[in-house]
């Protein structure tokens, strides 16, 4: 970590709770060590492992592998295993003084872990929210099934409703996507097999302006969640802003055209979405790529943009 590219390292990404693939640390000297070793941003995904293993041999003794479908997801990967996880990384970063952002809370309980009275750049301690615990609730597990089926998994109403609130507050600092665009014949199985996560970049934005169309918050404060508290947290050199100097990363939105979701109209390679049915009140115009246009009126540009590597001003 010490010899790290610094110019070229966003931040640190440690795994807490095991998620896709094998990237578990939960070694206490390892994450001792890493905590106390860098600056840089630790983003770290917060499960109990053990909980979890505890959890899931409770149910499979209990009900059975076969009656485990995805409803059973939160229960599992329940808000114990969230929150334990949570308030022991909170715990070491505080400690040690480590810069450490928390991605994905999908529980109420966890936001008692954040401040709201400091600006992001004083902080040391920051939260993530994704679009789909801000979205969906266990009561939409029926409909969708493994189609909103995430790590860490989609919670109780109160839950989202607690979350949405915290991002208008300040608890949240930061909106994502966690975007994961597994096939559907990766999603099939019970709530131990299938695949967790889902495409989510296309919407995200559409879905968060329908969220401050609702008034649960502003459209300025949409903005400021994906685009200039990322680039703050991160120090992502001359980008997330409209500034003179900067590259111009935009996206135009049309608030008076509706977006129908349909299978036809996805753009991920994956070919689906949580969304399929939903109309959004909001539409996408267009997007531009460091000042060329990527995207205008439902197609990919004839112009190109080139590609520019991040680099960081930490």
């Amino acid at each position: 970590l010490r010899r790290i590219d610094r110019r070229h390292t966003p931040g640190v990404k440690l795994f807490l709770g095991s998620s896709t693939g094998n990237m578990l640390v939960d070694d206490p000297k390892t994450l001792e060590q890493i905590f106390g070793e860098t600056d840089l941003v630790i983003a770290a995904h917060c499960e109990r492992e053990e909980i979890i293993r505890a959890n899931r041999q409770h149910y499979l003794d209990t009900v059975g592998a076969e009656g485990l479908d995805v409803r059973y997801h939160p229960l599992i990967r329940s808000e114990e295993a969230c929150y334990r996880s949570s308030s022991e990384a909170v715990a070491l970063a505080t400690r040690l003084g480590s810069r450490l952002h928390i991605l994905h809370i999908s529980t109420a309980r966890e936001l008692s872990l954040f401040r709201n009275d400091l600006p992001l750049s004083e902080k040391r301690i920051t939260a993530e929210a994704c679009v789909h615990h801000l979205v969906f609730s266990d009561r939409d597990y029926e409909r969708l099934g493994n189609r909103i089926k995430w790590n860490p998994a989609v919670k109780r109403l109160e839950d989202r409703e607690a979350l949405r609130a915290a991002v208008a507050s300040g608890l949240i600092d930061v909106v994502a996507t966690d975007h994961a665009p597994h096939l559907l014949s990766e999603k099939e199985g019970n709530c131990l097999t299938a695949a967790s996560g889902g495409p989510l970049t296309q919407h995200a934005l559409v879905a968060m302006l329908d969220l401050a169309a609702e008034g649960l918050f502003s459209r300025e404060l949409v903005v400021e969640r994906m685009a200039h508290a990322p680039a703050r947290l991160f120090d992502v050199d001359r980008r997330g802003f409209v500034r003179e100097g900067y590259f111009a990363d935009l996206v135009l939105v049309d608030p008076k055209r509706p977006t129908l979701v349909t299978p036809a109209s996805i753009l991920s390679k994956c070919g689906w979405s949580p969304f399929e049915g939903h109309s959004f009140g909001h539409s996408i115009a267009a997007t531009f790529v460091n000042g060329c246009c990527a995207w205008r009126g439902g197609e990919l540009s004839q112009e190109r943009p080139e590609a520019h590597a991040l680099t960081f001003d930490h």
